[in-house]
């Protein structure tokens, strides 16, 4: 059995929940920042997979630096033009020539496979851009460093060596504001967004709560075509402000103002009407890592991973494998573990190191009163080894689509 570095002490703060001041933010699918997110991770499962299916396994890529430059649109009641289309540029590394041990070469479409991959997601996330006019995929895949290519070129050990000495962070249970702001976001481009088609996708939300009053600020994207005149748009966006406060009431008791797209002036007729559903079309950059972290949210009241998990390689790259694991092993130690209130887990890794052996886990915890931190030591121990030593089965869920990164 490996002997593995796991440290559990109490939290130097509160529980979150108990903090005067909280908080938390959410970019929807169709943010700038979160398109690049998911086109660099689409492009990473779709790489992957092809790795797999033609050679047994995955070889060294990354698509991590994937960028969005705006276009410019004009917009109008019952449908505008995109005046200059959308530019993406898929960038990053990966193996387009590999031999094995048999001598046996193989050639893969690297490019390729990436731009397929990129245009899907659009395709299905984005329904209201015109992949033929609406935006410019490009693709610059180059190969990655012999060093770090070595590291797939053999059979290796059965657990991989971490890429990098760098740091994933996981924390557990989202407080009512968390669960709140991800939830409306999912709503709205969700059960929502498909029963109101003049909801776009581009969907920000931001929460603060202070003291036991949650107020939340909806930056919603309407679709032109979807909404005729002035008096239609406010219907909407009243109409979302209604939804977003019932919404409210599943995941809190507390007081809560919601607000929508406070910078329209519907006097000078300034409003955020969209012809694609995305403020890319006009003016809002994007890049892969500057939105969500791994959780889905942005949480300046907790522990965070500067790290890009998007697109990264699901093999060995700390950057993702941490930040999700991490995740995980909150969310496990919060379900199985009675008298937690809080906790973060730090996983530090060390380059040339087993993946399953970090520098150290590292966890933090506010427990119930009457709970002490040896009364849960034991329980948390437990579960941090067994989902250490399964650390492998994060690269496979990723693969298969079945962990968001974003």
């Amino acid at each position: 059995m490996t002997e593995r570095n796991i440290q559990v002490q109490s939290l130097d703060r509160g529980a979150v929940e108990d903090e005067t001041v909280e908080i938390v933010e959410r970019k929807g699918l169709g943010h700038p920042d979160s398109i690049c997110d998911g086109i660099a991770e689409h492009v990473c499962e779709a790489l992957a997979r092809e790795y797999l299916d033609r050679v047994g396994k995955v070889l060294h890529f990354n698509t991590d630096e994937t960028q969005l430059v705006a276009g410019t649109a004009a917009p109008a009641f019952g449908g505008g033009e995109v005046i200059e289309p959308i530019y993406i540029l898929v960038v990053g590394r990966a193996t387009s020539h590999y031999v094995d041990d048999d001598g046996t070469e193989y050639d893969i479409p690297v490019d390729a496979i990436a731009l397929e991959a990129a245009r899907d997601y659009l395709r299905e996330t984005l329904p209201n851009l015109d992949l033929e006019t609406d935006v410019i995929v490009d693709v610059k895949l180059g190969e990655g460093s012999g060093d770090l290519q070595e590291v797939f070129s053999d059979d290796g050990p059965a657990v991989p060596m971490a890429n990098d000495t760098s740091f994933g962070v996981g924390h557990a249970p989202l407080t009512e504001t968390e669960r709140l702001v991800r939830e409306t976001e999912r709503s709205l481009n969700g059960p929502y967004g498909e029963d109101n088609p003049a909801v776009g996708e581009d969907v920000k939300v931001m929460g603060k709560r202070e003291g036991d009053h949650i107020d939340v600020t909806v930056a919603a994207a309407l679709v032109d075509t979807y909404v005729p005149n002035m008096d239609a748009y406010e219907a909407e966006i009243e109409s979302i402000r209604e939804h977003v406060h019932d919404l409210a009431d599943e995941y809190t008791d507390r007081d809560v103002t919601v607000h929508v797209n406070t910078a329209d002036d519907y006097e000078d007729g300034s409003i955020y009407l969209t012809t694609t559903g995305t403020s890319a079309e006009q003016g809002d950059d994007g890049s892969v890592g500057r939105g969500n972290r791994a959780n889905g949210l942005i949480t300046p009241n907790r522990s965070m991973s500067m790290e890009a998990t998007s697109g990264k390689n699901p093999v060995n790259h700390i950057g993702k494998i941490y930040n999700l694991l991490s995740t995980q092993i909150a969310e496990s130690v919060v379900a199985e573990v009675e008298g937690i209130r809080d906790l973060r887990v730090r996983l530090l890794s060390q380059i040339g190191r087993p993946i399953d052996e970090p520098h150290v886990a590292d966890v933090h915890v506010v427990t119930d009163d009457g709970v002490t931190i040896p009364d849960v030591e034991p329980e948390i121990q437990a579960i941090v080894d067994e989902e250490l030593a399964d650390v492998t089965a994060i690269t496979q869920r990723v693969i298969d689509g079945e962990l968001t990164t974003f």
